[in-house]
């Protein structure tokens, strides 16, 4: 019972280290002309991927770089709407990757980006690995990767219903637009018909001039 309960409390802990600890994960306003840069400390053959993808703004593109401690690029791409690169930290040091839109000159994009840096930490570290799991240990294993796929796809669907949102609005706002310019157009119509049927059934005012003799 007691050990049952051990087990899965280690399940959650290991899951909140996963996404506390190795990870980066932030979602940030990007103004238009502007650079911005991120930092991380990592340690030689550590495993790392970055995943980047532009939720709102403009065309939903960003440029992307990412340098190693000596200033060597890595990645770099232009007007990227979303993409994931992964490497191995060749030196230890501090790894710069930065989100630029420079090249936009009045949208700002809203940007998210998840960098991971190494692997899970162990699920079970206290234990013994050279006997073969029991099946509750290998139960709590496969909790512990549902888990993992569940905050995936979580992720994944939160920025695909917020780029969804964000273009609806941009929609409803240029449809709201629209509609007031018809209606103005048909206003302006309406009067000039109105005053132009007028003056054809008007009565003209004729002036007569008698001459005397």
């Amino acid at each position: 019972m007691f050990r049952s309960l051990r087990l899965l409390l280690q399940v959650l802990w290991a899951q909140l280290l996963c996404r506390w600890v190795l990870g980066s994960e932030l979602t940030f306003e990007l103004p238009d002309n502007a650079k911005q840069c991120f930092y991380e400390d990592i340690i030689v053959g550590t495993k790392c991927t970055l995943e980047f993808q532009v939720v709102t703004g403009g065309h939903y593109d960003v440029d992307c770089r990412l340098e190693d401690p000596d200033s060597t690029t890595l990645y770099k791409e232009m007007k990227k709407q979303y993409d994931s690169f992964t490497f191995t930290a060749a030196k230890n040091g501090t790894y710069k990757f930065c989100f630029s839109n420079e090249f936009s000159t009045f949208t700002h994009k809203t940007v998210y980006f998840d960098f991971q840096v190494g692997d899970d930490p162990p699920l079970f570290p206290n234990e013994n690995r050279v006997t073969a799991l029991t099946q509750m240990e290998s139960a709590c294993v496969s909790i512990h990767e549902a888990l993992k796929s569940v905050i995936d796809y979580q992720t994944h669907f939160r920025l695909r219903e917020a780029q969804g949102r964000s273009r609806a609005e941009d929609l409803n706002t240029r449809v709201a637009f629209w509609s007031i310019g018809e209606a103005i157009i048909l206003l302006v119509v309406s009067i000039s018909q109105v005053v132009l049927l007028r003056s054809f059934f008007s009565d003209k005012k004729t002036t007569m001039t008698r001459v005397g003799s």
